[in-house]
């Protein structure tokens, strides 16, 4: 069912890039109607929102009353009260620990220098249907945190109905402007009706490649979040099913999602290929699961700690799960993840809810330049600056000289006609 890739190979690296690279060039989704849904969006507003909401979801809702939104929430179970307000208290506890800091300079011409942290006005949050820890990983950051003025949720309806937990981590995080849209033509409404400045949130490859084309008219978040990734890192010592709950907890999400083993254990790839089957027919999600493990699915079997170092950075993993016991050795040498879980205690699923850290992270390889979503995402920075006029007479002469010698006369015009003339 899974790919095996042998380290004992001299060019096994490249033979990873190329599995790699077929997974995130491979999309057989044709997304090119999202251009022209986009652009109806922006030109005929509502009404071209309600016309593909009745097109894609029969939805003739868009904008969900107070009273149904409270209605919802009555009717959710108080277990899953409790754990979104535990996950809650968690997320918040940590982002807040991101806060950030301005930072003000004074040099010894008494030239004074700030830099200034910002909140963005307003922010769009697409949430997928039912994915209540996804508003939270996003919500807390930008309102709670960074303070944005304005977050406004789109979170498609299931069968003509609001999602009830979804819409009590909305009221628990202070969002009252609430879209019932889904799909390309939510992120144009964010964009184009809403007008807020920034989108954030998961999606499908619809999703996706509607960010991409209001990109520009808005902010999107700096990362790529595609399809979800696991990489597992096991020894002989690892626990079996530890090994594969975790990969079929990512292969569930999609068929596009990817899962991969590393490991140095023959017998253990093995025992991998007879019980997986067993497990995957356990899940409601098997058809999915099944689907995602043969298509994207890989073992990577190493023979000494530099391969597991060497694949890990090639991969750049969205998750990484490190379930060995002599993960220190090699854990400060990975610089590639988007969130790394340490020792047989700690799965990645969990981080997904309540541990505290976002699960927003970056996909697709682009952990190697980018970070998972936090704090800062809800920020401008901005300098100001004043001068003293001794300090535009120190400084103002070296900018002189570089601005000539750059060929910008009017550049050196300008500091000149602030320096006093002797």
């Amino acid at each position: 069912m899974i790919k095996i890739l042998d380290c004992s190979s001299l060019n096994y690296l490249s033979k990873l890039k190329i599995i790699l690279q077929k997974r995130r060039l491979g999309s057989k989704i044709n997304t090119n109607i999202v251009s022209k849904i986009v652009k109806d969006v922006k030109k005929n507003k509502q009404k071209a929102l309600l016309k593909y909401e009745k097109k894609f979801s029969n939805n003739t809702k868009i904008k969900p009353t107070k009273n149904e939104i409270n209605n919802s929430i009555k009717s959710l179970d108080p277990k899953i009260k409790n754990a979104i307000d535990f996950a809650y208290s968690r997320i918040l506890k940590f982002h807040s620990l991101q806060k950030t800091k301005n930072i003000k300079y004074l040099d010894n011409q008494n030239n004074k220098i700030e830099y200034r942290y910002i909140p963005i006005q307003s922010v769009g949050i697409y949430v997928p249907a039912n994915l209540p820890s996804t508003l939270l990983m996003n919500a807390i950051p930008a309102k709670k945190i960074a303070k944005v003025k304005r977050v406004v949720l789109a979170n498609p309806r299931l069968n003509g109905k609001l999602n009830p937990a979804v819409m009590y981590a909305a009221k628990k995080c202070g969002i009252s402007e609430i879209i019932s849209a889904g799909g390309s033509q939510a992120i144009a409404s964010l964009a184009y009706i809403q007008k807020v400045n920034k989108i954030i949130g998961p999606g499908n490859d619809y999703v996706a490649r509607a960010k991409q084309e209001v990109f520009g008219d808005v902010g999107i978040e700096g990362m790529i979040a595609g399809p979800s990734e696991i990489t597992v890192v096991a020894d002989k010592n690892t626990n079996l099913n530890q090994i594969i709950t975790s990969m079929i907890s990512q292969a569930e999400h999609d068929i596009n999602s990817q899962c991969i083993l590393i490991t140095n254990n023959l017998n253990l790839i093995q025992s991998i290929k007879k019980y997986l089957k067993y497990e995957l027919n356990k899940i409601p999600r098997k058809a999915i699961a099944k689907k995602s493990l043969l298509k994207n699915g890989l073992i990577i079997r190493t023979h000494n700690n530099k391969q597991i170092i060497d694949s890990i950075n090639e991969i750049a993993p969205e998750h990484l799960e490190l379930n060995i016991k002599n993960y220190k050795k090699i854990v400060n040498k990975i610089n590639n993840a988007g969130s790394v879980m340490l020792g047989k205690y700690s799965p990645m699923s969990a981080s997904d809810y309540a541990i505290g850290p976002t699960h927003c992270l970056p996909t697709l390889g682009s952990a190697k330049f980018s970070s998972g979503l936090n704090v800062d995402e809800f920020y401008k920075k901005t300098s100001y600056i004043k001068l003293s006029k001794k300090g535009i007479e120190v400084i103002g002469k070296k900018a002189i000289t570089l601005a000539e010698y750059e060929g910008l006369i009017g550049h050196a015009q300008s500091i000149k006609s602030r320096i006093r003339r002797s």
